[in-house]
């Protein structure tokens, strides 16, 4: 809901295209500076208090700016408003899920070769939220106002502190690990595991296409294709139900081929897709092609958390996760300045670019991964 809807209500506020991207841009650009502290505070406090902390403090901020909103009206003040709370609400949704994604390593390693089955699980939990969510905050935003949705945003938060894994940091630390050191440690990680490496680069780039269609989302639908806020939130719920789909047919061809064909195929759906995006001239062609881009997305995703829960030693783990998510999502503030920047009708040609660089990306990295070990059929039980 924060993710998609914060941008919406950007939108509905301020009517603007500039407006609407540089929320976006908002909304990723703290995030990315959150990371390596939020890997460091995991490793050393452990995944239950920081996501508790964060999901209080986020509720506290979301119910903060509800109350603001409807006294300042649509003036600067709402511009105001509606900004900061897409950067607050960016860094405190980054705590929390370096969190979750720490307790779900630690599941998935207790699985051992059958990994790639619970991270499908866990992936299959963020696609429901990814389905409901977005719908949500559509139809919430186009009738009953932004306090409505807000307030559903906060009641999803604090569940979210009662209900965090009761986890206690294995590894504890006498003295917090710096920023710097984190990205450090994390970074020696990586350049030692070449395989996840070379993924994380083609995901990089492939999230470049996928930052700018999520940017440009709310522009494409409601002002060239003539559509509403809850038609906008359906396509993201449309595409969490492919990527629902996508996720459970991963987990079983993962068993029967191994990694490497799957996640080839996924990698081939998300470029063919995103390729075709920007020719899009119906809502309907756009929900659909979205809908597979993100399915293709949601492959390659099982893989590459597979990889990394197999790879990354458990000691480190926080701080090469915030490294891996980091790089990943570098991308969608880009995303959103180039929305920002970007006239609406040439919005097309810019996806057209960066779709290219996807494929390129992509085919690149899996032709890397395609002798390695790790990518091989996974243990029988």
């Amino acid at each position: 809901m924060s993710t998609y809807g914060i941008p919406l209500l950007v939108l509905g506020v301020t009517d603007s295209a500039t407006l609407t991207g540089l929320a976006f841009m908002l909304e990723w650009v703290p995030r990315l500076g959150a990371f390596a502290l939020a890997g460091a505070a995991v490793d050393r406090f452990g995944s239950t208090r920081v996501l508790r902390i964060a999901s209080v403090l986020r509720a506290v901020v979301v119910l903060a700016a509800a109350a603001v909103l409807p006294s300042v009206g649509e003036g600067t003040s709402a511009v105001i408003t509606v900004m900061t709370l897409a950067a607050t609400t960016g860094v405190l949704t980054e705590f929390s899920y370096i969190a979750a994604e720490t307790a779900g390593g630690a599941a998935s390693r207790d699985a051992g070769g059958h990994a790639h089955r619970v991270q499908a699980v866990l992936l299959g939990i963020d696609q429901g939220a990814t389905l409901a969510g977005p719908a949500l905050a559509g139809v919430l935003l186009q009738f009953s106002g932004a306090t409505g949705m807000l307030l559903i945003i906060a009641a999803c938060s604090l569940l979210g502190a009662a209900l965090a894994p009761r986890q206690r940091p294995v590894w504890p630390q006498e003295a917090p690990v710096p920023v710097a050191q984190g990205l450090k440690i994390g970074w020696r990680t990586l350049r030692s595991l070449p395989a996840l490496g070379w993924l994380c680069v083609g995901l990089v780039l492939s999230n470049c296409a996928i930052g700018l269609v999520q940017a440009a989302g709310p522009v494409l639908v409601i002002k060239q294709l003539g559509g509403t806020s809850s038609q906008v939130g359906l396509v993201w719920s449309a595409a969490a139900i492919a990527s629902l789909a996508m996720v459970t047919l991963a987990r079983f061809a993962i068993d029967r081929a191994g990694l490497w064909p799957v996640g080839a195929a996924a990698a081939a759906l998300a470029s063919l897709a995103c390729l075709a995006l920007a020719a899009a001239d119906t809502y309907t062609v756009f929900l659909v092609l979205v809908a597979l881009l993100m399915a293709g997305e949601a492959g390659m995703t099982v893989v590459l958390r597979t990889l990394r829960a197999h790879l990354v030693p458990a000691d480190v783990f926080g701080s090469t996760l915030s490294l891996i998510i980091l790089l990943l999502l570098a991308p969608f503030p880009l995303a959103g300045a180039l929305v920002a920047l970007t006239p609406p009708d040439l919005l097309g040609h810019a996806i057209t670019a960066c779709a290219v660089l996807q494929a390129v990306g992509l085919a690149v990295a899996f032709a890397k991964l395609r002798t390695h070990p790790a990518t091989r059929l996974p243990a029988s039980a």
